[in-house]
């Protein structure tokens, strides 16, 4: 479902904005000379929607008549009609400056998009952020072991304790509704990422740069900013954590002792295996989801949308590399265009409607009609095609006689008397075809003396 939203037009300058959109702009004085005059520029003779005189005033009268009615009642039972009624197609009443729903149809509406819809970018935002947020408690978690050791064996104060409860505990939750609530998830979590690397910096520092656990920091803040931004995020978190470490560094008085004992290794093996294989098994799932929505891409992009069959494009790729093979191999390859007869005779007796039914009737016909290596697709408007392979002209021209029988067989419930027989051209591939574009017309001039001769039969080149 879209939203519609209309175009903006206030108490100041409607005149100028409404007016603009239908053709003439005017300046207005005053908030209620700007309304009566922007209804009379919508109005007038220069609209973008042609009507008669009378009914154009009809328009302005009842747009008047609401305008001015809502000093009285600003919530009339005009507008208690339309908003709901609109509101379950899921639009948005067009109103006056008042707020009074506006029947006036110069009203024009843009396109917005739903928030409230399946893949809406804020949902897809909210999911980059709820897996960020897991990721980040495990590593805070985590890591809160090895340097809990060194703060253990070098004495630390207690404010540097809370500090490693707050990071822990704290810090992940903090991030997480920040960045929930953000009008931005992303840029709000990205920040939150740098704040990360400013983090490890700080602690490498406050563990006087003690070997292992600074190494494990430096190389698991590097991998996952990779995980989530790339390169170019990787350099600014880079400078994050190294302004951090040597500002926390300085104030402490450069302390180092880089040796690591026993119990510290021991403790950083957790925080190496758990996060980085987490790490990996999220990364796999993304690359997963990812190739599988670039698949889903491709087999639209290659799909008629309406017919739910192979596109023109699709085909021709397909057959010019069938072509190149007979070329190599000299394999046969049968190509069928076929076509509605008097599409334009069924669309004039039984609307367009029932003319998408038949379409998609033949589509169907033509699906389960051929093999699994062949394919058939829309080729343009009323017109479809096949690509036969490994079929000589013989055996095309079986299974194009058995689809004709089938489609002049099919019957439509809503209407009892419509009727739909095909004309097909069979055509095998050659070698005089020298491009796809001479095989093709070979297929077409067959199809056309199909027509000529009667329709509903099979002609072969």
């Amino acid at each position: 479902m879209e939203e519609w939203k209309e175009g903006e037009w206030s108490g100041n300058g409607t005149g100028e904005k409404h007016g603009a959109e239908c053709g003439r702009a005017t300046t207005l004085a005053t908030a209620r000379g700007s309304r009566k005059s922007g209804l009379g520029e919508t109005c007038g003779e220069n609209s973008r929607f042609p009507a008669a005189g009378a009914q154009r005033a009809a328009w302005c009268r009842d747009a008047r008549t609401m305008d001015a009615g809502r000093r009285r009642h600003p919530r009339s039972a005009s507008a208690r009609r339309v908003a709901p009624a609109a509101a379950r197609r899921g639009l948005q009443v067009p109103a006056t400056a008042s707020g009074i729903p506006c029947r006036n149809p110069c009203h024009r509406y843009r396109r917005m998009p739903h928030d409230s819809i399946a893949g809406d970018p804020r949902n897809r935002n909210l999911q980059f952020v709820r897996r960020i947020h897991g990721m980040r408690m495990l590593g805070t978690l985590l890591c809160m072991l090895p340097i809990a050791s060194v703060l253990d064996e070098r004495g630390a104060s207690p404010w540097a304790w809370a500090l490693l409860v707050a990071n822990a505990l704290a810090w992940p939750q903090v991030a997480y509704y920040t960045s929930r609530r953000a009008r931005d998830p992303v840029a709000a979590q990205f920040r939150c990422l740098l704040l990360d690397s400013a983090s490890a910096g700080a602690w490498v520092a406050l563990m006087a740069v003690s070997t292992a656990p600074a190494a494990l920091f430096v190389t698991m803040a590097t991998a996952d900013k990779i995980a989530a931004g790339g390169w170019a995020f990787v350099r600014r978190s880079t400078l994050a954590l190294l302004g951090t470490f040597v500002l926390v560094w300085a104030l402490l008085g450069f302390p180092f002792q880089p040796l690591t004992s026993q119990r510290t290794l021991l403790l950083c093996i957790p925080f190496l295996f758990v996060y980085t294989v987490v790490l990996s098994v999220v990364t796999h799932r993304l690359r997963s989801r990812i190739l599988d929505q670039n698949r889903e891409l491709e087999r639209l992009n290659r799909t008629d949308p309406t017919m739910q069959v192979p596109n023109r494009p699709h085909f021709e790729a397909v057959a010019s590399a069938e072509l190149a093979r007979f070329r190599r191999s000299g394999r046969p390859a049968t190509l069928l265009l076929l076509d509605v007869d008097s599409f334009k005779a069924i669309n004039d007796r039984y609307g367009h409607g029932m003319g998408d039914v038949v379409l998609k009737r033949i589509a169907a016909l033509l699906r389960v009609s051929v093999r699994e290596a062949d394919l058939p697709a829309r080729y343009g408007g009323d017109e479809f095609a096949v690509l036969l392979v490994d079929t000589d002209t013989t055996r095309a021209m079986q299974v194009a006689e058995r689809i004709r029988q089938e489609a002049a067989q099919q019957t439509f419930d809503a209407e009892p008397g419509l009727r739909c027989t095909l004309s097909i051209g069979v055509a095998e591939v050659t070698a005089d075809d020298a491009t796809l574009d001479a095989w093709v017309h070979a297929a077409d001039a067959a199809l056309y003396r199909a027509k000529a001769a009667g329709r509903n039969r099979v002609v072969a080149a």
